[in-house]
């Protein structure tokens, strides 16, 4: 017996809850599990990786004022791109790199393709939420290698190559991460 697309879809979404939305209750106070399980994985912290995700895909404000990450998110040369689905995000990130894009955020963490593509994978994978986050926590640890400081990673993982969007990245960051921290 095969399972309809539909009911397909729907499992997908489901389990992408995970990644979408906090384990306990509505307010900005939890990390989504998803986030903590790949955080540990890759020994990073997981409010600087879930702040990372507000910074790079959060959308939209709850009844709580909360904005969430969101898994369908793109940037193509500088513009920003929200889809309702994984199917038409893929859709629109393979339309741009057949138009010759390479310079695509991709995701939840907004993984750079020209950089990334090699740990991305191909196009439908790198909308995988928690394939986006492992490369994400993975992008941040070896910047934090590097570093050897959290926080210098954080601007790392953004602009490795220029200090000042470093610092102005990381000041935003630290926003969201604060108020993170202060909810817990």
């Amino acid at each position: 017996m095969s399972i309809s697309l539909p009911h397909r879809l729907f499992g997908y979404l489901v389990a992408c809850l995970g990644i979408i939305w906090p384990t306990v209750g509505w307010g900005g106070s939890s990390v989504p599990s998803g986030y903590r399980l790949i955080a540990a994985e890759y020994g990073v912290p997981y409010t600087v990786l879930y702040a990372i995700a507000l910074v790079e895909s959060g959308v939209g404000v709850s009844e709580e004022g909360v904005r969430r990450p969101w898994p369908w998110t793109l940037n193509v040369a500088g513009h920003g791109q929200v889809f309702p689905s994984r199917v038409a995000a893929w859709e629109a990130l393979s339309r741009s790199i057949a138009r010759g894009e390479r310079s695509i955020d991709i995701g939840l963490m907004q993984v750079n393709w020209r950089f990334h593509q090699d740990k991305l994978g191909d196009t439908w994978q790198a909308l995988d939420p928690y394939h986006n986050l492992r490369v994400a926590a993975r992008i941040l640890r070896d910047c934090f290698e590097r570093r050897r400081d959290w926080w210098a990673g954080v601007g790392c993982y953004h602009a490795p190559a220029n200090a000042a969007r470093a610092e102005r990245y990381r000041m935003r960051v630290a926003g969201h991460w604060q108020r993170l921290a202060s909810n817990r």
